[in-house]
């Protein structure tokens, strides 16, 4: 089969690899969309989460498609059924899983290889974190339930109330998905935040109250102006910068959350005001990846048409053209996310 192989920074390549032969338990599937992420873009830029993908390896981990085969042990699912599958699976017995934190697993079984025409899903992931794609719902869509569950996780942890002023820092992909999610669970003004023109106002078709250029306006000030001199009940960092992590502490009100979801390079650090902490009782915390239950969730959300992620899918190409697909993602200001069609 034809498989998109990363060997390095900038470096992958198109090569023809042994398709895999499920085992026990496990399922192959033929991949019929496969979306790109802002975490593949970062590994393909920087190099990133060298603990979770050993190199060489196929590239991707957003996807859907359709029951190629079925190994041994398993009634479901039948061959030929529409699916999409975690990029992980919790072990269930690990002290963090015992305490419900299924997202920290300290086993977790990770799942990448979607840039490819088959992708060998394992049987933990099988068994806990694949699910049916109805009918009606794309391929295209379906690959898009990856990055909502990890929204879904986020906002979860951020305990959004209706009528919360939200504050979004970062209109790309995993910003628009946060502001699509914020958007359905009744927060108040939802204010985004980005340096590029053209995703702000992306941002506003999808529902944006209020867009903010900081190279245009002071962002600390416009969003005290828009929430009557407090600041946002709830601030949301989805860039990946230290320095947009420290500016959402800026941004919040007293008594509110920063929610520090975006993740940045490994050892860096931010610095934090221990008046604001101390005095206004600030909560700031961190988001990382989500549960079987969150995945479940955003697939249902997808198939109701309760949050609409068609818009996000501004381009499809094929498995050759993969690293040009990462190129024009490096540099356009239009692109949210790429549909690659093995």
């Amino acid at each position: 089969m034809k498989a998109a192989m990363l060997y390095g920074i900038r470096d992958l390549r198109i090569e023809e690899v042994e398709t895999p032969k499920p085992g026990l338990g496990e399922v192959l599937v033929k991949v019929k969309a496969a979306t790109t992420c802002g975490t593949d873009l970062k590994i393909f830029q920087r190099g990133y989460v060298e603990k979770v993908i050993k190199l060489p390896t196929i590239f991707g981990h957003e996807w859907a498609g359709d029951v190629a085969e079925v190994g041994e042990g398993l009634s479901w699912p039948e061959k030929g059924m529409r699916v999409r599958g975690g990029n992980s699976a919790p072990c269930l017995r690990c002290a963090m899983c015992q305490k419900g934190s299924y997202n920290l697993c300290e086993d977790m079984v990770w799942l990448w290889g979607a840039y490819a025409e088959y992708i060998k899903v394992p049987a933990r992931t099988v068994s806990l974190n694949m699910q049916p794609v109805p009918q009606h719902v794309s391929y295209e869509e379906a690959a898009i339930t990856e990055p909502l569950a990890c929204v879904l996780h986020g906002v979860e942890k951020a305990g959004i109330k209706i009528g919360d002023n939200v504050a979004i820092i970062g209109a790309g992909p995993i910003g628009l998905l946060h502001l699509l999610a914020v958007k359905r669970m009744g927060a108040g003004k939802t204010i985004m935040i980005d340096l590029v023109d053209e995703r702000l106002e992306f941002a506003a078709k999808l529902g944006a109250d209020y867009t903010i250029n900081p190279q245009k306006a002071d962002s600390q000030a416009s969003v005290r102006q828009l929430t009557s001199g407090y600041g946002a009940d709830i601030v949301i960092e989805a860039i990946g910068l230290p320095s947009t992590w420290e500016q959402a502490l800026k941004l919040v009100r007293k008594g509110g959350t920063v929610l520090e979801f975006g993740g940045c390079p490994p050892g860096t650090e931010i610095r934090v005001s221990t008046e604001a902490l101390h005095y206004g009782e600030t909560t700031v915390m961190g988001a990382f990846h989500a549960t079987p239950l969150h995945f479940r969730e955003a697939l249902t959300l997808i198939s109701s048409g309760t949050i609409n992620v068609k818009p996000l899918v501004t381009r499809k190409m094929n498995l050759n053209e993969i690293k040009e697909a990462f190129e024009i993602l490096s540099m356009s200001k239009t692109e949210i996310k790429i549909a690659i069609k093995p």
